[in-house]
């Protein structure tokens, strides 16, 4: 009997499914195709191959045919193994290493001429990544690429000796678990009319579902991190071609180029190379009459976000391609919407309404992916050397004065023309009038907003942790740092040895500078005077401010006596005991790091308290919210084992004289439902990295009362609260949920929605009896249920009474990077430094109310940071943190997003507080 994982808080429940034949054996000396290797071959009508029998097929492959290579690149969240199959000539199969040395050199760019690079090309071999299965219930994705290697083996056409001649092709699946978990799920019902995935009971990657195509450039889930380092570490591939579903309705597939804006900060070489590659795609298939693909105004995509795998591409000088096809085990059918049969430029070859099987979307994929490897094949050399020149001007420009136009500067630039004119321009084509030329000098050349040459980071650090976080980050993406060993003077301040240096005089600097630098997305509308279009993703995520790093923007080239890490991940410094004192030990709370040494302490039964002032041990004065723990050998232990988390310990003679409130061990219950919320996932690998003892809880465990009996706190993350479509609070989901006796009895439970009716009333009665309940984003509804104190604040009355969040033309912050300012006195903020960046999500602040104390304020009318935002001025005196006492109880009421997506620890301690907080404060009641 096969079983199916699934991951349900500290627990995994089993599901017995029915048995898969055994694969066919092969004849002798012949390579196996799918239809003998699988019971039924993959591409059939209402069958999937699980990753069990992928990963068999794999292994059989590379035993038996001589232009495969299998490499183990690492292990799933689930602990399975990820494979690459590397295709190629028995030849270059032979000099692997040769071709990935020389992949690397042109890819690093650096002390290579263009002589060299010339060699290097004509010598090397195109380098191309193609995966499957990333999201786990595209199912075409991964059975396609069965199909794909069996014929790259197999096939003695002219075309593929060609490929295998002039590249090399690795073959990646990026989601081996959710793999296993979609393909039992759909295959567990014997008729295969009743077979589906829709009802999946949780994520199809155990914490973050659909955002492991979102963590690329923090690159937090081991698979994501296996990846980069393959990518930008490792192999360097020139093309980097991420497969997913589905397509756009009425048609069968979207291939690139994509809609604007793109980046500013990486090469348009990128961009140009990109369009090259969709238009060899596309033509593929319509000179193979596979009609119905389309691009650019045909979806949504752009390029401008940095994490998702195609497009953290970009940043590191690689083609990234995104197709999206219709398709799947069970038949569909291609509707017609008539707009579409009318031929243009977006969609070269309409599709007539017509049934569609995953076979058909097999073809596809298989001649999408020959056109990539074709298109490699042939543009080689080409493709080798433009890598090396994007590195190589990425190398000058970080050496020279340099600049990057933006809308901001192209605005400041129309703001100082204002009242001028200029000679030139062609009426015939009726563009923009020219204004003073002057002004690109002037304005877009201002000496003070040049490029930085590097940024520089102290080793006095408010949270030194999170800065080697922050650090590890970029070195998993393949960015170079440099550490001083000894003091060195830069932009005219001096800096002391184990400062960490990072220069933009390198390949990967568009990387570097999205990383801390603001992004700036364009004023994009629908049309003139109309609503804001749509992102595709976030507009502003500048990954420095998120984490809190303290850094320093260099624009004048400097040296010093400095070496290159040459670690995978630094380690933060270990921590330390100071001080000679026997009473206990004072520990600053700055570090997010001092929740993990918390947690053990109270595992362990050693007592923890706050302190309520500002302390003093030795020379150093801890701000309030410092811990004390008294001296014992089992907080000695805790506290000399834990070194390795970079948390100095004082030790004192006497106990803080400051008022103390004193922790107790939590029991944290995460809200959830049926079929997972990413945003609680999240949460759950936030919780589980800090230790905090958790249990995931569905709806019905609410509902059914005596609450308090169970959990001293409940986390309502984004999205776990149903909310109305045109209400106050804007995202959430609206589930759908399987009829009970569709499913296993043992996920039964978890099926439910958070209601009105039955749910709010068992946890007013739980706060009130002294529990925690914390909302964030959208569950902010709930909070508004439970207490008139929180009510939204940029909304909309309506003629019925209820009130609306403001439409897009008044407000409109599409995922970006505010400013705000912290209350560090309340212990909710307790080690937070006065200011504090965080993300925002068309999220909704609240208005300042008696009976609700306000922990972080929106102070300013300008407080973007990075990204877009339409209306920012009515933040201004609004709240996005505020308290609440719930009888006995307290209600922490979070507006913005405060662990998205696990990138902003900058606002972690909002949470982290609160979970120890709130029960503490009920204790001392």
């Amino acid at each position: 009997m096969i079983k199916l994982g699934l991951f349900c808080g500290a627990a995994a429940l089993a599901l017995s499914l029915p048995a898969l034949a055994e694969p066919i054996t092969p004849k002798v000396g012949t390579l196996p195709s799918p239809a003998e290797a699988f019971p039924t071959e993959p591409g059939s009508d209402y069958y999937l191959a699980n990753y069990d029998a992928y990963e068999k097929y794999l292994k059989t492959l590379a035993a038996q045919s001589d232009r495969m290579k299998l490499v183990d690149i690492g292990k799933s969240a689930e602990g399975r193994t990820m494979w690459v199959a590397i295709v190629s000539s028995p030849a270059n199969l032979a000099k692997l290493d040769r071709y990935r040395e020389i992949a690397r050199r042109l890819a690093k760019a650096e002390g290579v001429n263009e002589t060299e690079a010339k060699a290097l090309a004509a010598e090397g071999r195109a380098i191309v990544w193609i995966d499957a299965g990333l999201h786990a219930t595209e199912t075409v994705t991964t059975q396609s690429q069965i199909h794909v290697l069996y014929r790259m083996l197999s096939g003695q056409d002219e075309e593929t000796k060609r490929i295998l001649d002039e590249t090399i092709v690795l073959f990646g699946h990026d989601n081996p678990d959710g793999l296993q978990l979609v393909a039992d799920w759909y295959m567990r019902n014997p008729d295969p009319k009743d077979r589906e995935f829709r009802s999946i009971p949780r994520l199809y990657q155990k914490y973050v579902g659909h955002d492991n195509n979102r963590d690329s450039f923090m690159s937090q889930m081991p698979e994501t991190t296996a990846i980069n380092r393959v990518l930008f570490r490792e192999w360097f591939p020139q093309i980097i071609f991420n497969q997913h579903q589905t397509g756009p309705a009425g048609m069968v597939v979207f291939v690139p180029p994509f809609r604007d804006p793109f980046n500013y900060n990486y090469s348009p070489i990128v961009m140009t190379e990109l369009q090259e590659v969709g238009a060899a795609m596309h033509s593929r298939l319509v000179s193979e009459e596979k009609g119905g693909s389309g691009m650019r105004s045909a979806a949504p995509y752009s390029t401008w976000h940095n994490g998702m795998v195609r497009s953290v591409a970009y940043f590191h000088n690689s083609i990234g391609l995104l197709t999206e096809i219709i398709g799947g085990p069970t038949p569909e059918k291609i509707p017609l919407i008539p707009e579409l049969q009318l031929a243009r430029n977006d969609e070269p070859l309409p599709i007539g309404p017509r049934e569609w099987h995953l076979r058909d979307s097999l073809e596809y994929q298989d001649s999408m992916n020959r056109a990539v490897m074709d298109y490699a094949a042939r543009n080689r050399e080409r493709l080798l050397m433009n890598i090396w020149r994007m590195g190589d001007q990425s190398i000058a420009r970080g050496k020279r004065d340099s600049w990057t136009i933006t809308p901001k500067s192209v605005d400041a630039v129309k703001e100082a023309a204002k009242g001028k004119t200029a000679e030139g321009g062609d009426a015939y084509f009726r563009g923009p009038p020219p204004v003073d030329s002057g002004l690109y000098k002037t304005v877009l050349q201002d000496p003070a907003k040049r490029d930085p040459r590097a940024y520089v980071l102290p080793p006095m650090q408010r949270d030194t942790p999170t800065t080697v976080a922050f650090l590890n980050a970029l070195l998993k993406n393949g960015i170079d740092i440099e550490q001083a060993t000894a003091a060195f003077t830069a932009g005219g301040k001096r800096y002391p040895a184990g400062s960490y240096v990072v220069k933009t005089a390198q390949a990967y600097r568009p990387h570097v500078i999205d990383m801390f630098e603001p992004q700036d997305h364009p004023h994009d509308l629908e049309y003139p005077g109309g609503p804001p279009k749509a992102p595709y993703d976030i507009t502003g995520y500048t990954l420095a401010y998120q984490m809190g790093v303290q850094f320093d923007r260099v624009l004048d080239g400097f040296d010093g006596s400095f070496t290159r890490v040459a670690a995978e991940q630094i380690a933060p410094p270990a921590g330390r005991v100071l001080g000679s004192g026997n009473a206990g030990y004072v520990i600053g709370h700055e570090t997010n790091n001092s929740f993990i040494l918390t947690n053990r302490l109270l595992k362990a039964g050693v007592p923890v308290s706050w302190l309520g002032a500002a302390t003093k041990a030795g020379t150093v004065t801890f701000a309030p919210g410092a811990l004390w723990v008294p001296a014992s050998p089992e907080a000695a232990a805790i506290i000399t084992q834990s070194a390795p988390l970079g948390v100095d310990a004082y030790r004192v003679s006497r106990a803080p004289a400051a008022t103390k409130t004193a922790l107790k061990p939590v029991r944290v219950g995460l809200v959830d439902h049926y079929g997972g919320v990413m945003p609680a996932g999240w949460t759950r690998w936030l919780l589980e990295q800090y230790e905090f003892p958790f249990e995931v809880v569905y709806p019905q465990t609410l509902d059914a009362g005596d609450i308090k009996a169970k959990f001293d706190v409940l986390v309502f993350a984004d999205g776990t609260v149903p909310v109305p479509r045109g209400g106050a609070y804007p995202g959430g989901y609206r589930s759908t949920m399987p009829k009970p006796a569709d499913i296993p009895a043992d996920y039964r439970a978890w099926l439910g929605d958070v209601t009105k009716d039955k749910t709010v009333p068992a946890i007013d009665a739980f706060a009130k009896a002294g529990g925690t309940v914390i909302t964030v984003g959208s569950a902010n509804a709930l909070a508004t249920m439970l207490s008139p104190a929180i009510q939204p604040a940029l909304v909309t009355k309506k003629a019925d009474g209820t009130v609306t969040a403001l439409d897009h033309k008044q407000f409109y912050i599409p995922g970006s990077v505010l400013t705000a300012a912290v209350d560090t006195t309340k212990p909710l903020a307790y080690g937070m430094a006065p200011r504090v960046d965080l993300f925002f999500d068309e999220s909704q602040p609240f208005v300042p109310a008696a009976g609700a104390t306000p922990v972080v304020t929106f102070d300013s009318a300008t407080p973007l940071r990075s990204g877009w935002a339409v209306g920012q001025e009515k933040l201004k005196g609004t709240v996005a943190v505020a308290e609440v006492d719930l009888g006995r109880g307290k209600l922490f009421a979070m507006g913005p997003e405060v662990t998205q997506r696990a990138q902003p620890y900058a606002s972690f301690k909002l949470l982290f507080n609160g979970i120890l907080y709130g029960p503490a404060s009920a204790a001392g009641q």
